[in-house]
């Protein structure tokens, strides 16, 4: 590999800027909340935005904002224009931490702290890859647009909007995910479906945070004391997860701690909401929509107690993840986050699930549903980017799919481009997120190199 000394120079030089910059960053907890003037995803959030730009123009770069929604900056020349997409807000932070959330805390050569890993960290190793580009003065022929936005984890009205008002490029990529690279993406839709629990003696649940996270916690109120038999009624191999239970005003509540993960791979998580429905079933509380809910959703993550489960070459398999459920007022509510196969259809997929519950009451309320995402191995920008990643890193990896959705999919040619790196814990979505500090600065390395090899 042929390296530019002043490159690395500039990015070695840069390190203890681009930590102190994450940590302030990390610190801000941008939860999407809700909406106020300049602010259309909440304060927080608006606040983060506001922290970016200060960044920005400290680096002397001259951030828009457009609207509270995302804010952009660009360096480099050029008729064509290289995107960089990442996000600024962040998922709830949930339960289990061993350390505060936003405190930014560093040990044993971790930053640990809710978006280290999805997105801050991604999107300031990719700031400052730009930033060491300009101070070394790498002629970019192409313009490089960084754009930050403020709702990936929500929906992404964010960039819908910002297409809508300024445009985006037709290539790019979202530090957003793993290394070497991913250039599919499965399509997501969410299903929202409610239906009526005939059955007085289950007052209320609560479980979950986001369609798009494994839940860690679920909570049940029950009428009367049954706390001993719900006790038995708990299975689960993980020692992690248990079950609590108290007696409130002659009523049992049941507590269930799972493990949560990102929603796009509910395998590496325990769903406790799946744990709490089978205590109801095998207690017979909740009556046929609880059996129901309990034997199409089954302990398995793949669809197939709803039946659609299955899986293409290209992306592999369909995953399943019951992301929200909550019974009040004898109304059951239940959310599913699907991830399904490039070769699927996302209509064909809520139909079928439409058609399986509607029979036991279930009825689906209407959803958007985000297309898979593909690029080709053969194009331009893959080519590029995965010969930088094996330079450095000394490999000869390809590409791969993910069950994710990442800003590329907005790209006619858009992938999504670490910062994880294989075998490292991934760390999205769950208590203790944290990243390893020296592949944070290789990371940056790795953008810089591909961003001056994508502008000669």
């Amino acid at each position: 590999m042929v390296t530019n000394q002043k490159l690395d120079a500039a990015l070695e030089a840069l390190h203890g800027d681009m930590l102190d910059t994450l940590r302030r960053w990390i610190q801000v907890p941008s939860v999407r909340g809700e909406a106020a003037e300049g602010a259309p995803f909440g304060m927080d959030v608006r606040r983060m935005l506001d922290t970016a730009m200060e960044d920005l123009c400290r680096l002397g770069m001259n951030p828009r904002n457009v609207d509270g929604y995302c804010c952009d900056a660009e360096i480099g020349n050029g008729e064509e224009t290289i995107a960089v997409l990442a996000h600024l807000d962040v998922v709830p932070e949930g339960d289990g931490w061993q350390d505060e959330p936003y405190g930014a805390v560093v040990r044993d050569g971790r930053l640990i702290g809710r978006g280290t890993a999805d997105d801050k960290g991604p999107a300031v190793a990719a700031l400052f890859a730009m930033k060491a580009l300009m101070d070394a003065g790498v002629p970019l022929k192409r313009r490089v647009r960084l754009i930050l936005g403020c709702d990936e984890e929500c929906g992404m009205e964010d960039l819908t909007y910002y297409e809508k008002v300024v445009g985006l490029p037709d290539m790019g990529f979202s530090p957003d995910a793993n290394f070497p690279m991913i250039n599919t993406e499965k399509g997501i839709t969410a299903m929202k479906l409610d239906a009526p629990v005939n059955d007085p003696r289950l007052i209320s649940i609560e479980s979950g945070t986001r369609s798009n996270v494994v839940p860690g916690l679920a909570v049940a109120l029950v009428e009367g004391d049954v706390r001993e038999a719900a006790a038995e009624a708990f299975e689960c191999d993980n020692e992690a997860c248990e079950i609590e239970t108290s007696l409130e005003d002659g009523n049992t509540c049941i507590r269930i701690t799972g493990i949560p993960a990102h929603g796009s791979m509910p395998d590496k998580g325990v769903n406790a909401a799946k744990l709490l429905l089978a205590v109801l079933y095998r207690l017979g509380i909740g009556g046929e929509t609880v059996r129901v809910l309990y034997e199409t959703t089954g302990t398995e993550n793949d669809g197939s107690g709803l039946g659609i489960a299955g899986q293409d070459d290209v992306s592999g398999k369909l995953t399943l993840n019951l992301g929200l459920l909550s019974v009040r007022d004898g109304q059951l509510s239940v959310t599913y986050d699907c991830r399904y196969p490039v070769m699927f259809s996302g209509e064909t997929v809520r139909g079928m699930v439409a058609q399986t519950l509607r029979d036991y009451g279930f009825v689906m309320a209407p959803g958007r549903d985000s297309k898979p995402h593909y690029v080709p191995e053969k194009s331009q920008l893959v080519g590029r980017m995965m010969a930088v990643y094996n330079d450095i890193m000394g490999t000869q990896a390809k590409p791969f799919a993910i069950g994710g959705g990442t800003y590329a999919r907005h790209l006619k040619e858009g992938v999504a481009f670490g910062m994880i790196f294989p075998g490292e814990p991934e760390l999205e979505h769950q208590a203790n997120e944290s990243i390893d500090i020296e592949n944070f600065y290789k990371a940056s390395r790795i953008y810089a190199y591909s961003i001056a090899a994508l502008c000669e």
